[in-house]
C-alpha cells in the first residue's frame, strides 16, 4: 500500500498503466465467489441437519442488519449536520449522473430471485446465488441419504476453492498496491485538499462507528476481540487497498470459519450481508446526500433528511453489484430529491478515496454479524 502510494505521487504516468496488475488480481478474486459461495452454503445447511435453525439464522441476519444500519445512517446525518462540510463550496456548472435503475418493491424482490443460476453465477450476483444455494441445500437436507454424493462434492469443492484463493492471495500485496497506484496517479494529491473536509468527515464517521458501535456489539455479545482483530485484519486490508468488497469475501469466509464461525452461518451470512449490511456504503450515502444539499445551499428539514435516507437504504437494495453503486444510488435519489446533479461531479472527484474507507467498514461489518449470528447460536 505504502509503495502505491509513493508510486503514485512520484510516478504518476507510470502508475496509471499498472491497472491491469490490479484487474487481474481482482479478476481472479471474482472466479472463486460464485463456486465458493455455493459449494460453502450447500454444504453447511445440509450438513447442519436443521431447517428451521437455518430460518431462525436468517431471521436473526435481517434483524441486526437493518438495526446496524439504521444506525449507521443516523451517524452519518449527525456527522454531515455537524461538520458541514458542504457549506461554502460551489458546485460545479454540470454533470453527468451514472444511469439510476428505476426501483419499486417489486423489481427488489424480483432481483433476489434467479431465473437462472449460470447467469446469477457469470454475473457474480452474490445475492441470487445465495438464495439459490439456500434453496438446493434445503433440497439436499429434504432428501437426505440419496443427497450424500452430492454434499460431499460440495464439501470438496469449498475446500479446493479455499486453497484456490490462498494460492490467489499471493497476488494480493501486488493487486493492492497497484489499486492504490492507480487511485492517486490518476487523482492525484490534490483531491485531498479540495474536499478534505468531505473526506475527513465520512473517516471520522467511520471511525467512530468502528469504535463505539461495533465495539459496544462486541463487548455486548462477548465475542473475544483479539482473536477477532486477527481474523478481520487481513481481509479488511485487502477490501480498503483494493476498494472491492469481491476482493475480500473469499479470505473473509475461510477466516470466518477459523475465528469458529460454523460454515452454513458464515456461508449465509456473509454473502447475505454484501446486499443487506452495508454499513459503510449507507453512512457514506447519508453524508454525501447532505453534503450536496448544504453545497448547493437548500436546508433539509430532518424528516426531510430520514425520508432522503429512507429511499436511501431501499434504493442501495436493488442495485447491489452494480460498480460503484453509491454514486449510482445517490445520483438517483438526488434526481428524486430535486437536488442539483452536480454534486455528482464534485463526489466523483475524491469517490475512489471515499469507497476504500467505507469498503473496508462494510466487510468489517459482515466479520462481525457473522461473529455476532454464530455466539447468539451457541
Amino acid at each position: 500500500m505504502v509503495a502505491g502510494v509513493a508510486i503514485g505521487v512520484w510516478f504518476p504516468a507510470t502508475a496509471r498503466d499498472l491497472a491491469p496488475i490490479s484487474m487481474v488480481f481482482l479478476r481472479l478474486i471474482r472466479s472463486i465467489l460464485a463456486p465458493l459461495i455455493f459449494a460453502t452454503l450447500v454444504y453447511g445447511i445440509a450438513g447442519s441437519g436443521d431447517l428451521k435453525k437455518m430460518g431462525r439464522i436468517g431471521l436473526k441476519s435481517i434483524v441486526y442488519f437493518e438495526v446496524i444500519t439504521t444506525i449507521a445512517l443516523f451517524i452519518g446525518l449527525a456527522a454531515v449536520n455537524f461538520l458541514r462540510p458542504g457549506v461554502g463550496r460551489t458546485l460545479a456548472a454540470s454533470a453527468t449522473a451514472p444511469a439510476m435503475p428505476a426501483q419499486t418493491l417489486n423489481t427488489v424482490l424480483e432481483h433476489i430471485f434467479p431465473a437462472s443460476i449460470i447467469d446469477a453465477m457469470a454475473r457474480n450476483d452474490v445475492l441470487q446465488v445465495v438464495v439459490f444455494s439456500f434453496l438446493f441445500g434445503a433440497a439436499c437436507l429434504a432428501i437426505g441419504a440419496k443427497a450424500g454424493p452430492v454434499v460431499a462434492f460440495c464439501g470438496s469443492l469449498a475446500e479446493v476453492m479455499f486453497r484456490y484463493t490462498n494460492y490467489v492471495m499471493w497476488l494480493a500485496p501486488l493487486g493492492a498496491g497497484a489499486a492504490l497506484a492507480v487511485t492517486i496517479g490518476t487523482n492525484g494529491l490534490g483531491v485531498l485538499f479540495g474536499l478534505g473536509k468531505l473526506l475527513a468527515t465520512l473517516y471520522l464517521a467511520l471511525i467512530i462507528s468502528v469504535i463505539g458501535i461495533f465495539g459496544a456489539v462486541i463487548a455486548v455479545f462477548r465475542i473475544p476481540l483479539q482473536r477477532f482483530i486477527a481474523a478481520v485484519r487481513a481481509p479488511t486490508l485487502i477490501a480498503f487497498s483494493t476498494a472491492s468488497s469481491e476482493a475480500a469475501l473469499p479470505l473473509a469466509l475461510e477466516n470466518m470459519e477459523s475465528f469458529g464461525v460454523p460454515a452454513h452461518i458464515a456461508g449465509f451470512v456473509m454473502p447475505t450481508g454484501y446486499s443487506f449490511n452495508l454499513f459503510g456504503t449507507t453512512l457514506y450515502l447519508s453524508v454525501a446526500s447532505v453534503f450536496v444539499a448544504q453545497a448547493a445551499g437548500i436546508p433539509l428539514t430532518f424528516g426531510q433528511q430520514l425520508l432522503m435516507m429512507l429511499t436511501l437504504m431501499l434504493s442501495s437494495k436493488g442495485v447491489a453489484g452494480i460498480p460503484r453503486s453509491a454514486i449510482v444510488v445517490l445520483s438517483g435519489t438526488l434526481a428524486t430529491f430535486h437536488l442539483p446533479m452536480e454534486g455528482v461531479a464534485v463526489l466523483l472527484g475524491v469517490d475512489a478515496l471515499m469507497d476504500m474507507g467505507r469498503t473496508a467498514v462494510n466487510v468489517l461489518g459482515n466479520c462481525l454479524a457473522c461473529a455476532v449470528v454464530a455466539k447468539s447460536e451457541s
